[in-house]
């Protein structure tokens, strides 16, 4: 359907629309309204596909499926919450439905790869990142999935806690101690490799 190249292109001349307006123009069988959903948040529901599954060709099988699930159900949503919330929890259920195929690997780790940066940074600064990367990937595998997915959703997403706890299937007070446990542990791991501990908010 979508390659992670294909969405990256697909980013030019978009107009925008309401995320409501958009889903009913979908639920209408409009095929440009899907590629319009695909320009807005496709690189982000790859780069949480990429995040669970660690395989960039498992996460293309999952947004695939994903956009598959979300023309032939566009019907289904409501509007009660935020489209990216219902988006994630979309590609949620389908990264882990591929991965508990007896062909994939078990979900062992959250990947850390940032977006395409706009400018070209220099040398220097590739270290550094390159670095800073490394810890936090070394931090993130340190912590229990439910931890991990749950500091995912809500510190890399953005997601509230309230449409973590939908995805993850679990009570709000059961996220807000994971998210704390998590932060607090990688924080601490951070700063004992010298990393500045804001760099997990």
């Amino acid at each position: 359907m979508f390659t992670a190249t294909e969405i990256l292109k697909q980013r030019m001349n978009y107009q925008p629309d309401s995320d409501s307006g958009l889903v009913r123009r979908i639920a209408a069988g409009e095929e440009m309204a899907l590629n319009e959903l695909v320009t807005l948040y496709g690189q982000r529901l790859y780069s949480y596909a990429l995040r669970l599954t660690g395989e960039p060709t498992i996460a293309e099988d999952v947004l695939q499926e994903s956009l598959i699930a979300v023309w032939q159900g566009a019907n289904r949503y409501r509007g009660e919450g935020r489209l990216v919330a219902w988006l994630l929890g979309i590609v949620h259920n389908k990264a882990f439905g591929l991965l508990r195929q007896p062909s994939r690997h078990q979900v062992d780790s959250l990947n850390s790869e940032h977006e395409i940066a706009t400018s070209a940074p220099g040398p220097d600064d590739l270290i550094e990142s390159d670095e800073r990367a490394h810890l936090v990937q070394v931090g993130l595998e340190s912590l229990s999935m439910e931890h991990r997915l749950v500091l995912e959703l809500v510190f890399y997403q953005g997601l509230t806690l309230k449409e973590a706890a939908e995805i993850c299937g679990c009570p709000l007070g059961t996220v807000k101690s994971r998210l704390n446990y998590a932060k607090n542990r990688l924080k601490g791991l951070l700063h004992r490799q010298g990393l500045d501990a804001e760099d997990v908010a």
